[in-house]
């Protein structure tokens, strides 16, 4: 919301009450939020019951009761993050198989709608016995999953556990490069990942040159922990996927993405509804 997107948020009055508490607390007014488009809230039982046939999620009723919501929404051109508990209803409801097919959906409509989607499920209710395989199933939905007992799903390797996660915006302007090279020294230094300070500065010192003299634009910088990995991201307001090149040996510019081939595990960039983001993992 501080960063021009749009927050979209299905949830159970009970936590609604409590996230606008959270966001009066942390400086926002929540009226003028909800006037300008900043922020939308949807009954999460209300939202549920419209889409439900016998029981069982219907694809069809979900995208004409939420989905198209949703689709206005980016339509604007903002980011757009959705926070969602009608999966947890359900499960909490005992009706795990109609969780698991509601999951697919919303990934079958983030095909073709860019939107970055947050679902929460209360941990008694997903780590009771009996609940392995469907568990499973439910975080192999998701790129990354996160949660106070980190034990509890980082043992089976099979998906990524997400454990923090610091975000900042910085201006198109050349002195901001050394301002995102700072944030993400002192983020990785509060991690206790010292030794991955000088290669995350170099890292984010490219994609950020990047940001500023082929996108021309203003850009964010992500750090997240995943797993055995920080994932360092860059977003800006351009298209145009990045592209490795082979300059000559007199060129002066040109080896950005060698280089930090040469210093991640991988990298990559993802197109998203006003931009992309060009991320890369360094080993944690």
């Amino acid at each position: 919301m501080r960063s021009d997107g749009a927050a979209v948020a299905v949830t159970t009055t009970v936590h609604l009450v409590a996230l606008e508490a959270a966001l009066i607390r942390r400086g926002i007014d929540v009226v003028a939020a909800r006037l300008d488009g900043s922020l939308i809230t949807v009954d999460a039982d209300a939202a549920l019951s419209s889409f439900l046939v016998d029981g069982w999620p219907n694809f069809d009723s979900f995208v004409t009761e939420v989905g198209d919501m949703i689709r206005k929404v980016t339509d604007t051109g903002r980011p757009v993050k959705v926070f969602g508990e009608m999966v947890a209803l359900l499960w909490d409801a005992g009706q795990v198989a109609a969780a698991i097919e509601l999951e697919k959906m919303w990934n079958d409509f983030g095909d073709d709608v860019p939107f970055s989607l947050m679902c929460a499920y209360p941990a008694h209710s997903v780590t009771g016995d009996g609940t392995e395989d469907a568990f499973l199933q439910v975080c192999q939905c998701h790129s990354a999953v996160f949660g106070a007992d980190e034990d509890r799903w980082d043992p089976t390797n099979r998906f990524v556990v997400h454990r923090d996660e610091e975000t900042r915006s910085f201006t198109g302007e050349s002195s901001a490069i050394g301002a995102a090279r700072c944030f993400v020294a002192d983020t990785l230094n509060s991690w206790g990942l010292e030794r991955l300070i000088a290669d995350g500065s170099i890292v984010v010192s490219e994609l950020a040159t990047n940001a500023i003299i082929h996108a021309e634009s203003d850009f964010a910088v992500s750090l997240s922990s995943h797993g055995d990995a920080v994932r360092l991201s860059v977003h800006d307001h351009s298209p145009a996927i990045p592209v490795m090149r082979s300059p000559l040996p007199v060129a002066i510019s040109g080896r950005g993405l060698r280089l930090i081939t040469a210093l991640t595990r991988r990298w990559g960039a993802d197109l998203v509804g006003d931009g992309k983001v060009v991320w890369a993992e360094l080993s944690g």
